[in-house]
């Protein structure tokens, strides 16, 4: 269906998005007519003769972006999950004017002087919560962005902006194309052994769907297979085939992700010292909890002593166990596993038939209704993208009768082959709130989870029910959000305090009152037995030194990249700085950068900021220990945690916001109490 004569469905935010509607030819027009339309408003923003208020200035400014976020927004979401070549060109050919205008936002002279002539008016002296903090959040923007600079200096940081914005779209691209590339069929089922029945069905089913002749399996590099795979299979040489096929991704001919990388790195270096930083970490952790490379260099060098230890003993009895000298990368899975089920008699796909997805779904709505007097309910019949998509609307209980609506969110959870890999959260739709002005949000959660096989439903292992509730975390930090300045609600927060609401919500899945709301066995409807669910809780910390020596590596490389490469072999260079942080050798040609879409996918990201992910674990361990303290449902702890936490965005600095939930500072030994790395 082309578009006609038919309005635009782009150009107008709908709460409810017209997914049926929405065509790959609408969005480059959409998005031009968009700009045109922001820059008039800018236009009028900054001619604006008379005297500079909040209103005339700082509320314009704030809405200036809102309905091309929500195009771009859509086009961007479409093109992680349901991309065509001629949606890709489509994207590909918007977001460098897209972000060509974000960038040049800063360098506006008649903008800046707006706002900086509003911010020597009377007017700011009186501005409290967050409009005070809008206001001076934007200076500061300004200024780190680039708005200080001469002529030449902010046409070059708008260049640098823009090349950027296309770099980190093809190296998501390659990252993308090279999983989807990759397939094994086996057709000798001898070569299974090992694997659990749901892994076979699955790869029986994937095969099914690409028609190939029975009998035969086909496994990829999507999470589902790939993880069965290293855990379970018997085989060496299929283990070793996929996992160099997996952290060689994005490596040949076009799809060589070294180049881009180098050239990233390049230009956020050219744009910290333009702004003059010592380097990209600095320059974007100045207004984060860390506010400096070195400060976040410290936190992991400190906790890395800290597990240093438990990670060498961890890694020898892993050995004694297999009784190999050395063991292999693509061993370390599969004789943890082995060795896990002797110490403490578990197998995790025990498990699985006790996590049927929508049960698990339906608990984790039960656990905030408890917490946070919210109703989530599904509304069948809305547009969507994918058959299998389901849309949910947020109703809270506290609310009038006839304004309960807070927020509404899409979860798509199954892989397929136009969906990039890993878990996220996204929001489609702000809303703000003053007054008695209350905008419900929209948003969405997508994950890659173990699909239905035949007329199984999905059945989940633990770890994909932790990466449910986180990526509801998320969400439930972008939904309950009360805050009037649109550009500091929900989830626009720092990088490293925006995982504790993600990261919190992971605890309720080890314990046993809140499991036995949602983990039923699929045929039997019975609770996970009681020997089955205290090994698991036994089993948490098998081989937690490896868990987080694994992320505090991510951490370490991502930094090193950004505050001290320079030049030469990136993939040697990471490899070098990761062998510290793995228990087995690193193949000499260990690529795993060149698929690490944390660091390279977006312009920023999580670029000088993966350390986040520990930082907020920090605050999450700690502050879930007042859940325990007070009962994991306590409706008293969470409305405070909702009051202090959910509801504020970045309406305050997150150190004030978790002090104020606390009463105090967080306790950094928290992590490794829960984790059973304290060293008394």
């Amino acid at each position: 269906m082309s578009s006609g004569n038919v309005r635009n469905p782009l150009l107008e935010v709908e709460f409810q998005i017209p997914f049926d509607r929405i065509r790959v030819e609408h969005v480059e027009p959409a998005v031009a007519e968009l700009l045109n339309d922001a820059r008039a408003q800018l236009d009028g923003l900054t001619s604006d003769s008379g005297p500079r208020t909040f209103s005339n200035t700082m509320e314009p400014l704030d809405a200036l972006t809102e309905r091309l976020d929500y195009a771009v927004g859509i086009a961007r979401h479409l093109e992680a999950v349901a991309t065509t070549p001629e949606l890709r060109a489509a994207y590909n050919a918007v977001q460098p004017l897209v972000s060509a205008f974000y960038s040049s936002l800063p360098l506006n002279e008649s903008l800046w002087q707006a706002v900086q002539t509003y911010s020597k008016t009377e007017e700011p002296k009186s501005l409290s919560g967050a409009r005070k903090r809008f206001l001076e959040k934007t200076i500061d923007n300004f200024r780190r962005h680039g708005a200080e600079l001469d002529a030449p200096g902010k046409a070059r940081i708008a260049a640098i902006d823009v090349e950027l914005s296309k770099l980190t779209i093809r190296f998501s691209e390659n990252v993308l194309d090279s999983t989807n590339e990759f397939e094994l069929v086996i057709a000798d089922e001898s070569k299974l052994v090992g694997l659990p029945e749901s892994a076979i069905a699955m790869a029986r089913d994937s095969a099914r769907s690409k028609g190939l002749d029975a009998p035969s399996w086909r496994f990829t590099l999507q999470a589902p297979s790939y993880v069965a795979l290293m855990t379970y299979l018997d085989d060496g040489k299929i283990r070793r085939h996929v996992y160099e096929a997996y952290v060689n991704r994005a490596l040949e001919g076009e799809r060589d992700n070294r180049p881009v990388i180098q050239r990233i790195l390049e230009l956020r270096r050219e744009k910290a010292n333009l702004l003059g930083y010592r380097d990209f970490a600095d320059l974007v952790l100045e207004d984060r909890m860390a506010h400096s490379g070195v400060r976040a260099q410290e936190f992991l060098a400190d906790l890395k002593t800290k597990t240093d230890a438990h990670f060498e003993k961890e890694n020898d009895d892993l050995a004694a166990f297999a009784s190999r000298a050395e063991l292999e990368p693509w061993d370390i899975a599969y004789y943890a596993e082995k060795q896990r089920a002797a110490l403490y008699d578990f197998d995790e796909e025990a498990l699985r038939p006790y996590f049927p997805l929508e049960s698990v779904v339906e608990g984790m709505f039960e656990i905030v209704q408890r917490l946070y007097g919210i109703r989530v309910v599904e509304k069948p019949g809305v547009p969507v993208w994918d058959p299998q998509v389901k849309y949910y609307q947020i109703h809270d209980e506290s609310r009038p009768a006839n304004n309960t609506l807070i927020g509404a969110f899409y979860a798509d959870w199954f892989p397929r082959e136009p969906k990039r890999g890993g878990a996220w959260m996204d929001a489609f739709i702000t809303g703000v709130a003053f007054g008695n002005r209350f905008e419900p949000h929209a948003g969405l959660i997508c994950g890659n989870l173990t699909p239905p096989v035949g007329d199984r439903p999905s059945l989940l292992t633990h770890r994909e029910v932790q990466t449910i509730f986180h990526e509801f975390g998320h969400l439930l930090h972008h939904c309950l959000s009360q805050v009037e300045v649109r550009s500091l609600a929900g989830a626009n927060v720092a990088w490293d305090f925006v995982e504790l609401p993600s990261q919190i919500m992971e605890n309720w899945c080890w314990e046993r009152e809140a499991l036995d709301l949602f983990a039923r066995h699929y045929q039997t409807g019975q609770p996970v037995p009681r020997d089955l669910f205290e090994k698991m809780r036994r089993a948490r910390n098998f081989r937690a030194a490896n868990a987080q020596m694994r992320q505090l590596g991510f951490g370490f490389v991502d930094l090193a990249l950004h505050r001290e490469y320079s030049h030469g072999d990136v993939l040697a260079y990471a490899r070098d700085l990761l062998q510290a942080f793995s228990p087995a050798r690193l193949p000499q040609h260990y690529g795993m950068i060149a698929s690490f879409t944390h660091l390279f996918a977006s312009p920023v990201g999580y670029g000088a900021g993966y350390y986040s992910y520990k930082w907020a674990e920090v605050l999450d361990a700690d502050a879930f220990t007042m859940f325990q303290t007070s009962g994991i449902f306590s409706r008293d702890v969470g409305a405070r945690f909702r009051e202090n936490i959910l509801s504020r965005g970045d309406s305050q600095d997150p150190a004030e916001l978790y002090r104020t939930f606390m009463g105090r500072d967080p306790d950094p030994n928290a992590l490794l109490e829960r984790s059973g790395l304290l060293t008394t």
